[in-house]
């Protein structure tokens, strides 16, 4: 009798969860009460970084993980040099696999609170997130249920959890990525073998076993857990496992840290039901302890979820969008790379986010961190200058709100007719092709320049502000701000530009606003113009 004690306490323990988290709202229950944070709609700039053991090779693109394991990568062809530099840097990848290049990320030099301080005091930034983990199943954070993670191997630090302390020092909310959600297709290529060459046929390093470790520095360590069965072993019942792992890992990494915001990949809930449950058990773990949903989901839902914020990867909505959104962007295929040159310099990075912010977006940029943890100078140079403009600008972008129309003299389309596929970053060329995505159509530096007159508006109160994208001295005129325009601006009593205290010269007439753009300008970049009377 009492050897059954214990058991009856389980059993009843598991049904006081049970019942407590039917108690619970759903996912759908929370969607319909949920509203936008102030936080994020006001924060209009964010920093990510998007960094792990793939920053750790020199050369290879983003899916290193992937492409390490590929003599012939196809079409995705920023993965090209990803094979052949693995062999001259670790080995053959039957016998030097993915483990090790997560085994040789030190971060040396990471300070978090270096970076924080940097982000959010030079650049600007209202909020911060960082990569917990990649389509690599590689954990950043203290992981409970995944042993392959970066307190275990490479760093030897809790990466999530170090990052997110910054934050909080430096008073910003915190975010997390996950792009798991592709682990089963993306990462087979760890199974296969040389199709040429004296390793042909050699079975690459994902049929190693736990066995396989002894003596290893990965000793009692199992690669299955890393890198999944065997193609032939997968059942269903191995993948339901998997999945439910997943989610607890989810649930692990939501509440173990302050999250704030969190951002995943892919097309769609991370494997369906079980990303729902960790979005739900996200947002419920924020109600109980603000007693309000103050937390952002952000990602690629077809058709949209009440709970989730609409985000675009390196790209932009074409019109002013109803509710904030968020658009993400990186100066090249998202982890540093030598073979990668930038898409992005200064000045497209500061139109990118001016007419993010103009569409009611915010703007997450990735800096991008080489492997000891420290900024490439080449960066730091863009960086900084990003960071200038808008400590100078600030006031219109920061809880700025859109004008009836986001912009003037503007090109219409999915993709802008000036530019073409090849300078698109990232592109994705099937979605392209269709025009029917916006997911990847934003402009980089290659792509022709902005016409002179081309701006872009926003307001805060009674103000509102124009910036021309590229500006150059001469006068230009807006149709938008004439007196009989459709959008019904009033009589504009000044204007200045920010940076300057002399008023600006204008003429509003019936068709136009006729704006003098002066030869002095506070610096190279897109130039702001302070509007007052037209609201």
């Amino acid at each position: 009798m009492m050897k059954s004690i214990p058991f009856l306490f389980v059993i009843i323990m598991l049904s006081v969860t049970c019942f407590s988290q039917e108690k619970e709202p759903t996912w759908e229950a929370l969607g319909k009460q949920y509203q936008i944070p102030e936080w994020f709609a006001k924060a209009r700039f964010g920093v990510w970084v998007h960094w792990g053991p793939q920053a750790v090779p020199e050369y290879g693109g983003g899916w290193y993980a992937r492409h390490m394991y590929m003599q012939d990568v196809g079409r995705e062809t920023f993965g090209k040099n990803a094979y052949s530099y693995h062999l001259k840097r670790f080995g053959h990848p039957s016998e030097a696999g993915y483990k090790e290049v997560a085994n040789a990320w030190k971060a040396g030099k990471l300070e978090t609170d270096s970076l924080l301080q940097y982000f959010t005091e030079e650049l600007g930034a209202k909020y911060f997130m960082a990569l917990a983990h990649h389509h690599d199943n590689f954990d950043n954070w203290n992981s409970t249920y995944h042993e392959w993670n970066s307190v275990n191997v490479g760093p030897k630090r809790d990466i999530v959890g170090e990052f997110c302390k910054s934050a909080k020092k430096y008073n910003v909310p915190f975010g997390v990525s996950t792009h798991n959600e592709r682990f089963f297709e993306w990462g087979l290529s760890a199974f296969g073998a040389d199709s040429t060459g004296k390793y042909k046929g050699v079975p690459y390093d994902g049929y190693l076993t736990k066995e396989d470790g002894k003596g290893t520095w990965w000793e009692g360590m199992d690669p299955s857990i890393l890198y999944g069965l065997p193609p032939e072993k997968r059942t269903s019942e191995w993948e339901k496992a998997w999945k439910q792992n997943w989610l607890l890992r989810m649930k692990d990494l939501l509440t173990k840290y302050d999250v704030d915001f969190m951002w995943f990949d892919g097309r769609g809930y991370p494997y369906g039901d079980y990303g729902k449950e960790a979005f739900r058990t996200f947002y419920n773990h924020n109600l109980k302890k603000n007693g309000e949903i103050n937390a952002v989901i952000a990602g690629k839902i077809p058709g949209g979820d009440p709970g989730v914020v609409n985000d675009i990867e390196q790209g932009v909505e074409l019109e002013i969008y109803p509710e904030p959104w968020q658009s993400i962007c990186s100066f090249t295929h998202w982890f540093y790379k030598k073979d990668d040159p930038s898409r992005h310099d200064a000045r497209s990075t500061i139109e990118l986010l001016v007419d993010v912010v103009s569409k009611n977006g915010n703007f997450m940029l990735n800096v991008e961190l080489l492997p000891d943890g420290s900024i490439p100078p080449e960066h730091k140079v863009i960086l900084d200058d990003f960071g200038s403009w808008l400590k100078l600008n600030g006031e219109a972008i920061y809880a700025s709100k859109p004008w009836k129309v986001h912009g003037d003299n503007f090109y219409t389309g999915l993709i802008d007719e000036r530019s073409n596929e090849s300078n698109l970053a990232n592109a994705d060329l099937d979605a392209l092709k269709k025009r029917k995505s916006k997911q990847f159509n934003n402009r980089t530096k290659d792509s022709q320049p902005y016409g002179h007159n081309e701006v872009r508006f926003t307001t805060k109160g009674d103000v509102l502000y124009v910036v021309v994208m590229n500006p150059a001295e001469g006068k230009i005129e807006l149709p938008s701000l004439g007196i009989a325009s459709k959008h019904q601006p009033k009589e504009i009593q000044s204007i200045k530009m920010i940076g300057s205290d002399e008023d600006i010269e204008f003429n509003q007439t019936t068709d136009n606003l006729l704006l003098n753009v002066p030869v002095h300008r506070p610096n190279q970049y897109a130039t702001v113009f302070e509007v007052q009377g037209a609201l």
